[in-house]
C-alpha cells in the first residue's frame, strides 16, 4: 500500500464524491498534498473543488468525505476538516509496516519494468577539443536522466553522437600539420584531447593574427571604405565581416576548405592524419568520462551520418511535405505552426544539419525501437528541435511521438563567460581536479584520514559537490557553477549530503557493535514530529523518481535528497538514539536511520554520487 497511498487516497476521494454526491471526477485530478507541520495530519485532501457538487458548506462536504475515507480506508485513524482542507491522519501500524517493507526492499522506489524503451542521447562533443565545463552540465544530466528513467521502469539505451568531422576538426588538424612538427601526447606528455584542442586555439590565434594584417592591408582598406555603412566603425565593420573574409580571402581559410574537399573525397593522407588525431582525442574523451563516472551503450559518428537523410528528403517531396524552389533546394514550410519555412537540402544537393539528423533518427529507430528519444543539448538549439521534432511528425515516422528535447541553460562561472576560439573555456579535466583538492583541503581540516584514505574520500567528495550543484538546479535554467560553493558542508551540497550519510552509517556500525536488540522497534508507537517528518519524506520517494523520470529533471531528485538529509539532520538534533528511554525507541530510530540512509544512497546513487565510508 505504501507505494500507492497517494494514487488510494485519490481514487477513493472520487468514489465519495460520486456516491455521496452523485457527481463523477478524475481520481488524477484529486489534489493530496502531505500535511504542513503546524497542522494534524499526514496528508491533506484540497476539498475545494467538490463544494459546488456537495451543495454544501466547505467543512460540510470535508467532514462526509473524510468520514467516508475513514470508514473505508483501514490506514486512516483520524481526519479534522479545517476551512476546505480535509486532514487525514494514518495509523502508527500502517507506519511501522511501511517501514518495515522499506528495509526489506532492497530496492525500494524502483518500479517494474514497464515493457517502454528510451534512448538518451548526451555529451555528443567535437573532436577538434577537450570536453568543457558545458559538457559536463550534459554529460550529468544524461548520465543521471538515464538512471532514473531506468529505475522508473524503461529499458535505456545511453548514446551519443560525435561530431567528427567538418571545418572546426579540420582547423585542428592544418594547425598540427603546420606547426605541430609531429608532436603526440607520448612526446608531449599532453592528454591527447588536450593537445588537439591547443591546435585548435593555435588555429584560430593565427586567423586571428591573419585578418589583423588583413584588415590593413591595401585590399582590406578598400574593401572597408567600398561596403562599409556611413554609421559603422572600421572596428564593427571588420568584426560582422570576419567569417565573409575567413571564406573569400583567407589563406588559412582556403587550406582548411580545400583540406575538408580531400577528407569528403577520400584522400588516404588526409584520412589517415584524421584518423590519428580523432584516435589522440578519443583516448582523452575516455579517461574523462571514467573520472566523471558517465559512460554509453552506443556511439554514432558524424562522418557516418552526414550524409544520411537524403532518402527522407525524396520521402517528403513525394509526400508533399516538402517543396522544392527553383534552384533545386528543398524546404519546408512551418509557418502555420510559426517556424517559417526551413531548407532541408541545398540546391547543389549537399546535406545540412537537419537532414542528417532525420536520418540519424530513422537510423536510431531502426537500430533499437526505443519509443521515446532524448536530446540533451542546450538551449541554443531549441529552434532547431523544435523544427525537426515538426518535420519528423509531419513526415509520419512511427516514433516521431516520442521526441523530447532536454533543454538546458548554459553554464558560466563566478567569472563569466567561456569562449573556446580564445582557450579561457574551463576543460573538464582541470575542473575534477580544482574541486577534488578544494576537498582534500576541506578533509585536512576537519577529518583524521589517513593518506590513502583521504585521497579517496576528496575524489568521491569533490565529484559529488561537482555533480549535485549541476544537478540541482531545473535543466532549463542558466547556472553559475561555483567551486568554492559546491564543496561546502553547510549549504545545500553535495557533500552535506555525502556527510549525513557517513552518519547514519557510524550511527549503525556502533549498534552493531553494542548488539543493539531491533526487534522492540514495532512496539514504538508515539512518534516524534521529526520522525513522522522523515517516515513522510521516504513515503515520497518513488513518487519523486516517477516525477523526475517524467519531466527529464533530475533536479526533483536532487532537492529530494537534500530535504531528506536535512530532515535526518533535524531529527538527529531533536530526539536521542542511544540515550532513548526505552528499548523501543532505540530500535525504531535505528531501524529509521537504517531506512534513511538506505534511501539516501539510492538517490544519490541515481545522481551519479558515491558516499565515502568516512569525512
Amino acid at each position: 500500500m505504501h507505494m500507492t497511498i497517494l494514487e488510494t487516497l485519490q481514487n477513493a476521494v472520487a468514489q465519495a464524491v460520486e456516491q455521496l454526491y452523485g457527481e463523477r471526477v478524475e481520481a488524477s485530478s484529486v489534489q493530496v498534498n502531505a500535511t504542513p507541520a503546524d497542522f494534524t495530519g499526514d496528508y491533506t485532501v484540497v476539498i475545494f473543488p467538490y463544494v459546488r457538487l456537495a451543495r454544501k458548506a466547505p467543512d460540510v462536504a470535508g467532514a462526509e468525505i473524510g468520514a467516508f475515507l475513514e470508514k473505508n480506508i483501514p490506514g486512516i485513524q483520524a481526519f479534522n476538516v479545517i476551512k476546505g482542507f480535509l486532514n487525514l491522519e494514518l495509523s502508527s501500524a500502517y507506519w511501522q509496516a511501511f517501514l518495515q517493507s522499506v528495509l526489506t526492499d532492497g530496492q525500494y522506489g524502483r518500479q517494474p519494468r514497464n515493457g517502454h524503451k528510451v534512448m538518451v542521447e548526451y555529451s555528443s562533443p567535437n573532436t577538434n577539443k577537450p570536453l568543457h565545463l558545458g559538457h559536463v552540465r550534459n554529460c550529468l544530466l544524461g548520465w543521471s536522466s538515464s538512471q532514473i528513467l531506468d529505475a522508473a521502469g524503461y529499458d535505456v539505451v545511453r548514446a551519443q553522437i560525435v561530431n567528427d568531422r567538418g571545418v572546426a576538426i579540420c582547423k585542428s588538424m592544418l594547425a598540427w600539420q603546420k606547426f605541430g612538427n609531429g608532436q603526440t601526447p607520448e612526446s608531449s606528455g599532453i592528454k591527447g584531447d588536450h593537445l588537439v584542442g591547443d591546435y585548435y586555439v593555435l588555429f584560430e590565434n593565427k586567423s586571428r593574427t591573419e585578418y589583423e594584417v588583413w584588415q590593413q592591408s591595401t585590399e582590406g582598406q578598400a574593401l572597408f571604405a567600398e561596403k562599409h555603412k556611413p554609421e559603422q566603425s572600421e572596428k564593427d565593420f571588420f568584426k560582422d565581416y570576419k567569417n565573409k573574409w575567413f571564406n573569400d580571402y583567407s589563406a588559412l581559410g582556403a587550406e582548411v576548405r580545400d583540406m575538408l574537399l580531400k577528407w569528403e573525397a577520400g584522400d588516404a593522407d588526409t584520412l589517415a592524419l584524421w584518423r590519428q588525431m580523432n584516435g589522440w582525442v578519443y583516448e582523452g574523451f575516455e579517461k574523462t568520462y571514467a573520472s566523471l563516472g558517465v559512460a554509453f551503450d552506443k556511439l554514432y559518428y558524424e562522418s557516418d551520418t552526414y550524409l544520411l537523410g537524403k532518402d527522407i528528403v525524396d520521402d517528403g517531396l513525394a509526400k508533399g511535405v516538402f517543396f522544392r524552389k527553383d534552384d533545386g533546394s528543398v524546404w519546408v514550410d512551418l509557418s502555420d505552426v510559426g517556424y517559417d519555412q526551413k531548407v532541408v537540402l541545398r540546391a547543389d544537393g549537399t546535406s545540412v544539419y537537419i537532414t542528417q539528423d532525420l536520418g540519424t533518427a530513422r537510423m536510431r529507430y531502426h537500430d533499437f525501437h526505443c519509443d521515446r528519444m532524448v536530446y540533451v543539448v542546450a538551449d541554443e538549439q531549441n529552434y532547431h528541435f523544435a523544427v525537426l521534432f515538426e518535420v519528423l511528425k509531419r513526415l509520419g515516422e512511427p516514433y516521431a511521438a516520442g521526441l523530447h528535447h532536454l533543454s538546458y541553460g548554459l553554464v558560466e562561472l563566478p567569472t563569466g563567460r567561456m569562449k573556446t576560439r580564445e582557450g579561457t573555456v574551463v576543460d573538464a579535466d582541470d575542473l575534477v581536479t580544482e574541486v577534488t583538492a578544494l576537498a582534500r583541503e576541506q578533509m585536512v581540516q576537519v577529518s583524521d584520514l589517513q593518506p590513502e584514505e583521504l585521497e579517496e574520500a576528496s575524489r568521491k567528495i569533490g565529484l559529488g559537490a561537482l555533480k549535485f550543484f549541476m544537478i540541482k538546479v531545473n535543466p532549463k535554467r542558466k547556472m553559475i557553477f561555483n567551486p568554492e560553493e559546491s564543496v561546502d558542508l553547510q549549504g545545500q551540497t553535495g557533500p552535506y549530503i555525502q556527510y549525513s550519510c557517513v552518519r547514519i552509517n557510524s550511527v549503525l556500525q556502533r549498534a552493531e557493535k553494542e548488539a543493539v536488540d531491533l526487534s522492540p522497534a514495532t512496539e514504538y508507537l508515539d512518534y516524534q514530529p521529526a520522525e513522522k517528518e522523515l517516515l513522510k519524506a521516504l513515503h515520497a520517494y518513488p513518487g519523486v523518481l516517477l516525477t523526475a523520470a517524467a519531466e527529464f529533471d533530475p533536479s526533483h531528485l536532487a532537492n529530494f535528497c537534500y530535504e531528506l538529509a536535512k530532515n535526518y539532520h533535524r531529527f538527529w538534533h531533536d530526539v536521542t538514539i542511544f540515550n532513548a528511554a526505552a528499548p523501543a525507541d532505540k530500535a525504531f530510530r535505528l531501524q529509521l536511520s537504517r531506512a534513511v540512509g538506505q534511501v539516501l544512497q539510492s538517490g544519490m546513487g541515481l545522481l551519479g554520487i558515491e558516499i565515502p565510508a568516512r569525512m
